[in-house]
């Protein structure tokens, strides 16, 4: 046999399973042709694109892609007329109706002589032509014809072990990659399911926590209404207005635009009137707050433990309503101080300033008993002290000192005239 490389037709091998992929270029190669890969339609559509040699179409019909082997055979039918196609799959068996003209389909598993003899008279020969009888030649002739048979047929199995070895290769390189991503894989999964049980962990106590509050302000209303009502009538009435209202109250805080903004005031010292007023109307007992309480230390410990769960201080901040400032100062208190108890809120934190010169204020004001808190606050602001009427007047509303202010003058004779 002999072999003439520049006449070898190619065959376009369409295969997503690597294993398969190569068993098919072995049966390509044994044939006598020069395979050509592709793992899937596009990638076949875009060789058939590049280059005008293709002999022959090998396709596999289920097939990962845009389309399937059967679209890709039609394709190729209609834009390359010319090309042989052969269709093989283990799973399904299309109709002579349904494959394009002239086309051939192979079940899985393929045999190698069948397919061999198929592409062979499909294409042609291929590269292997069977050489004259040794007995027809003359003793050098015949000599030196086993020798090049000899000679070719050792340099054809070299060949053929130089191409088992790359494809064994290559096997291995993919398993190794398979196995990195299985790994890899498995560790990522390992952390979404510890997350995500840290999660719901979390969802429950919260949900538990809700219940009992709910519950808890449910009886302090329906007390609330029932101990002062001079029947069950005015206290089942009481008890429907005070549940309206709680609802409306909640309804308000649950908008998200607002929600925000409160969550942002609630820190800085704002107040939510409008919960307030509407429990009040509803002849909630007791006044409306001037000053926003603290925010409960139940809450706080929520946040943090959402935080050491694995959520951003942002994201906890979101989801328990409070601002993402606070989140963060709690966060830091907790691990500087070792406690998030919120501190003492209202009282005076403002007169000491005005205390320190108390000696100086008093006897400014024995020296002069009527003096105004206006010429006070002149004669203080020349010793370098900066203060106003309102913190003088407290100053001497503490010490119970009303200052006389100097009699009116009376009018004069001729004023009236």
């Amino acid at each position: 046999m002999s072999t003439d490389p520049t006449q070898v037709p190619n065959v376009l091998v369409v295969e997503d399973e690597m294993i398969l992929r190569m068993r098919a270029v072995d049966i390509v190669e044994d044939a006598g042709f020069c395979p050509v890969e592709a793992v899937n339609a596009d990638e076949a559509i875009s060789i058939l694109e590049s280059r005008s040699d293709i002999a022959l179409l090998f396709t596999d019909i289920q097939m990962p892609g845009s389309i399937d082997g059967l679209k890709l055979a039609h394709a190729v039918h209609e834009r390359w007329p010319a090309i042989k196609i052969i269709l093989v799959s283990g799973q399904v068996k299309p109709t002579e109706a349904e494959r394009p003209a002239n086309s051939r389909f192979y079940g899985k598993p393929l045999g190698v002589d069948q397919m061999i003899t198929e592409l062979q008279r499909m294409v042609g020969a291929g590269a292997l032509t069977l050489l004259p009888s040794t007995t027809e030649w003359p003793t050098s002739q015949s000599r030196h014809a086993v020798e090049t048979v000899a000679s070719s047929s050792h340099s054809a199995h070299d060949a053929v072990l130089l191409a088992e070895n790359d494809s064994l290769r290559l096997l291995l390189e993919q398993a190794e990659i398979d196995a990195q991503a299985l790994l890899v894989q498995a560790g990522i999964d390992a952390e979404q399911r510890e997350a995500s049980d840290k999660l719901q962990k979390l969802i429950v106590g919260e949900l538990h926590h809700r219940v009992k509050n709910t519950l808890a302000m449910v009886s302090a209303i329906a007390s609330q209404s029932f101990r002062g009502a001079p029947s069950i009538e005015h206290g089942q009435k009481a008890m429907e207005s005070r549940l309206t209202a709680l609802g409306r109250a909640h309804d308000m805080l649950m908008q998200v635009s607002w929600a925000r903004a409160f969550s942002d005031r609630k820190e800085s010292g704002g107040d939510s009137q409008n919960g307030a007023s509407q429990i009040q109307a509803a002849c909630w007992r007791g006044r409306p707050a001037c000053m926003a309480r603290a925010l409960s230390v139940d809450l706080r410990q929520r946040v943090v433990a959402a935080i050491d769960g694995g959520m951003s201080c942002r994201q906890a901040a979101e989801r328990f309503g409070v601002s993402a400032a606070s989140a963060i100062r709690w966060r830091a208190r907790l691990k500087k101080v070792g406690d998030i108890v919120p501190k003492r809120q209202g009282g005076d934190r403002k007169s000491q300033r005005i205390e320190a010169h108390s000696q100086l204020i008093l006897e400014a004001v024995t020296a002069r008993p009527d003096i105004t808190l206006a010429e006070l606050r002149e004669l203080l602001k020349r010793h370098g002290i900066s203060t106003g009427i309102a913190s003088l007047w407290r100053f001497f509303q503490r010490r119970k000192i009303t200052l006389k202010k100097r009699q009116r003058t009376p009018p004069s004779n001729g004023a009236a005239i």
